[in-house]
């Protein structure tokens, strides 16, 4: 009819918060994970560089998602020493046992890669994954 919008909604399920018991299971899965797989696998040493380099790998609760990040330093002249948290996946509680799990694109955005695994497929998607590991 004349006159009337049409308006494309995107229906996405959003992430479910957990309970104070769950939430505490999937941060010690997750921080085993990184303790395990990305740290020894991708933080063997840390090496002062002329540029940004790499000092830590580690996890960080928000809502209803963890995120991996690496933590870097600057090593250029003029904000040496400062440091800053890049993302590399996120894992999403999308109810009871149920994750979804994001990569990072060099653009700022996140890309869903894997949709509804229960978290222990969730953890060996992280470590077979190679999209989902960091840079």
């Amino acid at each position: 009819m004349p006159g009337e919008k049409c308006v494309w909604v995107r229906s996405a399920k959003r992430p479910v918060k957990p309970d104070e018991a769950e939430k505490q299971r999937i941060i010690a899965a997750c921080e085993r994970l990184i303790e395990t797989f990305f740290k020894p696998r991708f933080l063997s040493e840390i090496r002062a560089a002329e540029w940004n380099y790499v000092v830590d790998i580690r996890g960080r609760w928000s809502g209803a998602r963890y995120r991996f990040v690496q933590r870097y330093r600057s090593g250029v002249e003029h904000n040496k020493g400062e440091e800053f948290d890049a993302p590399f996946a996120r894992l999403d509680r999308m109810g009871p046992d149920r994750f979804d799990l994001y990569w990072h694109r060099h653009t700022g955005q996140w890309w869903r890669r894997h949709e509804g695994l229960v978290l222990s497929a969730a953890l060996r998607a992280l470590e077979t994954d190679g999209l989902l590991h960091p840079p």
